[in-house]
This record gives structure tokens, sequence and C-alpha cells, in this order.
């Protein structure tokens, strides 16, 4: 299986220029959904609050749960079925009808769809929810929306951003209308964050630049993020392959002279996506990954104790055609992980 080593200093570096661009730890939420992508939500939540993190998003109450004493504020983004309370969880509602299954006093984080068309109220029902909010005696804590194209040179990112723009102003006249005090305002992403000039929310969510990646359109100017996660593998065995024979599955691979060849405790069941042999890929110390991944192992032209298998999965991100999110976001959350 393996271990995920995290870099603390890399992390450390991340959070730093997060930071400085949202104007201080306070207005950055630390993204730790599904497992910190891949990266271990105990972990990365211990070391976001090291940093001086105050606030988190997550997935469910369970995550939440696990994390609850680091962090000031957690957002809890799909939770249908909330049924504890604490002043520190906070409910992502998007529908109406989400607001009469929620407990007394929950606070609330209002989603509104500006533009994505995936989840949110639309903007004509925002008084029914606000109204839906009081008669439930919820705690209208916070108004946010998700930008569709951040990462993509086009309008569309300023086209939500101005919609989001007429319904923060909009909400701001029902409170006042209501006595109430107002929510907090949020809609920054990674990418988004980093396009805005001169950032002026409440707080940004900020998940994959955590982790040291931007996945965006290659004209923006994105800042010197560093990935925070490096995957090793342990040796298992090792053989001497002669000149024409061949290893693994299918034998796709035929060794071009005597060499050394040893197995590793990693493979597609441990959440590392499968490579084929098609595509040649090289470990960071140079090392080829030889023929097909098997579910519990693979095969590398090595002898060492151990090889990191990658410190960066931009290359493994190509020969896959996906985004980094996905190789990251796969492995195996049973995967030991070390921090460094």
């Amino acid at each position: 299986m393996g271990k995920i080593v995290i870099n603390k200093s890399n992390l450390f570096h991340n959070l730093d220029i997060i930071s400085k661009k949202a104007n201080g730890k306070d207005k950055v939420a630390v993204v730790l959904k599904d497992n910190a992508y891949g990266h271990g939500l105990l972990e990365i939540a211990t070391l976001a609050n090291e940093f001086g993190i105050k606030r988190a998003v997550v997935q469910t109450l369970d995550e939440a749960i696990k994390i609850e004493k680091l962090f000031e504020e957690i957002l809890i983004l799909a939770e249908d079925d909330f049924h504890t309370y604490s002043h520190t969880f906070h409910i992502a509602v998007n529908n109406i009808e989400q607001l009469k299954k929620l407990p007394k006093n929950t606070n609330v984080h209002l989603k509104v769809d500006t533009g994505m068309h995936r989840n949110g109220i639309t903007k004509e029902q925002l008084k029914e929810a606000i109204d839906g909010i009081c008669r439930e005696n919820l705690k209208f804590t916070g108004l946010f929306t998700h930008y569709r194209a951040s990462d993509i040179l086009s309008t569309e990112f300023y086209w939500q951003r101005s919609n989001f723009s007429q319904i923060k102003q909009e909400v701001k006249e029902i409170c006042e209308q209501l006595s109430l005090p107002l929510p907090k305002f949020h809609s920054a992403n990674s990418s988004a964050l980093f396009r805005i000039k001169d950032f002026d929310e409440d707080f940004a969510r900020v998940g994959f630049a955590t982790y040291g990646y931007l996945d965006t359109d290659t004209i923006f100017k994105n800042p010197n993020l560093k990935p925070v996660m490096s995957l090793w593998a342990k040796k298992m065995a090792t053989r001497v392959l002669k000149k024409g024979q061949r290893v693994g599955y299918g034998g796709v691979y035929e060794a071009p002279k005597d060499m050394t060849v040893s197995t590793y405790d990693v493979g597609y069941g441990d959440g590392f996506l499968r490579l084929n042999g098609n595509f040649q890929y090289l470990t960071p110390k140079g090392y080829e990954i030889l023929g097909k991944v098997s579910m519990d192992n693979l095969s590398i032209n090595s002898d060492d104790d151990e090889v990191c298998i990658f410190n960066d999965v931009s290359r493994l991100a190509d020969i896959h055609n996906t985004i980094r999110y996905e190789i990251l976001a796969t492995l195996n959350p049973n995967i030991k992980k070390e921090v460094k």
C-alpha cells in the first residue's frame, strides 16, 4: 500500500501565498472535503490549524465532527440529514425545502445560483429563502455561490461575479428590512482568488491551491505553489530480468538488456490510477514504471528499498487525460500518512 508523505514546509508556503492574496489568514477557509483531496483530513486540518487558519470547508457532518476542535467555523457542503448542533458548524443550503429539515438555531449558508446551474436557489427566491430561515428559527450566517469558469479565459467569470454582486446588494436590503445581521459573503475558489485583483469578500474557499496546484488556462500568471503530497512505495521483491524477458500482465514490457527489476507495494487497488504500459512514466528519481500496473504492486527498474512514485502529479494527469484533482482524490484513504 505504500505511504503518503505530506511536506509541511510546502503546505505552509502555499498557505502563506494564499493568505497574503486574501488579505489575511482570517480570510481563508481551507477546503478539506474528500479526505483533503487525498492528503488526509486530520493531517491537513491539524497543520492548517497550526498555521493559523480558522475556517474550513468539508463535505459531510462526519468530516466536520472529526475536526471540530481545530477550527472556529466549519462549512458543511452536502449534508441533507443534519441532526446535530454546534456553534462551529454552518450548513450549506441548496434549496428552500432543505430549511424545513434543519434543527432550530442551525447556522445556514445560503447558496445562490449565479450561472453554474447546478445547486443553489435562484435570485428570484432570495426573499422567500430568507423569510424561511427566519420562520424556521435558523441563523443566516452566510451567502455564497460557485463559479463555473474561473479557471478558463472567458468573460463568464466576470458575468457571474456581476450577478453575485447584484444579489449581495439585494440581500443587504432584505436584511436591513428584516433587521437581520449581514451574512458572510463568499464566492472565490482557488482560481477565482488569484484572478481577483483586489479581493474584498469575507473569505475565500481555497481547495486545490492549498495542495500546490492550480488547473487553469496557461495564459494566467499563477503563483509559485508547491505540491504538498508525495507517494512512496516499499520494495517487495527483486530479480534480474534477462534480455528479451517480459514483466507483468500481458508482457507488454520487454527487457532490452539484462536488468534489475523490483516490485513495489503500490497498485491501482490503492487508488494509483492504472498505467497500461502505453506511455512511459518516470519517477522523480528517473526510474521507469515497467509495463502494466497491477492491483497491489508495480514493477520498476530499481532495487532501492523505497521509491518515490510521484511528488507532482502533473505528468500522470497528462497520461490519464484528466485533471490533477482526480489523481490525488482517488488515492485510498487508508494509505498511511507521514508529515515531514
